[in-house]
């Protein structure tokens, strides 16, 4: 299943308004954990899988890349991206990740935000991402670490009456498959894997492991949303970055 919530309107505009508010986990958690993997941006070819509205691809060319490829299965991301973060050396492609067809084209690296756990077959993605590498090319991706996943129905905390968090319960972990919460709107389609299976699928494709993070909030986030405390009792995300040697 190739799943498009971006494109429906509600979510779209709940999405658009959050994200712009610059008030975040992705703001203060994911992207400054995944940026920090990253050893160079100066003259790299970046694919960017995910792409959204292009800030990330943006981000690159101010620091130095050559060429970006963004890569999105939502017509309302790719737009925005056009509009808001276009340039000469980005190219933006409406595509679902997993019918991405790109011919004698390779990436110095390759990098994807908070997608992979929308792609129901990991290990083809895999296959496709190290076809598309460079010798001594790097693929970084986060995902909704698997801890927060895990539990068939995505509602971990424990509260009290009074509605204070007590501990994050943790279930189903091996039971790896579809999980549907909540976001926005009804229906939305996540894929639960664990940390093993995150990590051996890329092993088993030629792919040397290079670092793991599970991030907390850098310390202006901290200030903004008093809440991601809570990064230090569970982690939201994990960033795991590979390297390709052929």
């Amino acid at each position: 299943m190739k799943q498009n919530i971006y494109d429906n309107p509600v979510f779209f505009k709940e999405y658009i308004s959050l994200r712009e508010s610059g008030v975040t986990y992705n703001d203060f958690v994911e992207q400054p954990a995944i940026k920090s993997a990253i050893s160079s941006l100066k003259d790299k070819s970046i694919l960017d899988l995910g792409c959204g509205t292009g800030h990330f691809a943006q981000y690159c060319i101010v620091n130095g890349a050559s060429r970006v490829m963004g890569v999105d299965i939502s017509r309302n991301m790719i737009d925005q991206a056009k509009k808001k973060n276009g340039h000469e050396k980005i190219e933006y492609i409406c595509t679902p990740i997993e019918d991405l067809d790109l011919h004698n084209q390779k990436f110095d690296l390759i990098i994807s935000s908070l997608a992979v756990h929308y792609i129901e077959d990991y290990s083809q993605l895999i296959v496709k991402v190290k076809s598309l590498l460079n010798k001594n090319g790097e693929f970084i991706f986060s995902t909704e670490h698997p801890i927060v996943t895990a539990r068939n129905d995505m509602k971990n905390w424990v509260k009290d009456s009074k509605g204070n968090k007590l501990h994050w319960a943790l279930d189903n972990y091996q039971e790896e498959g579809t999980r549907e919460q909540h976001w926005y709107i009804d229906g939305v389609i996540k894929y639960h894997r664990t940390i093993s299976t995150l990590l051996n699928t890329l092993i088993d494709n030629g792919l040397i492991l290079e670092k793991i993070i599970e991030p907390q909030a850098i310390p202006s986030g901290l200030v903004q949303m008093p809440k991601l405390v809570n990064e230090e009792r569970r982690p939201s995300f994990i960033v795991i970055k590979s390297r390709s040697l052929s």
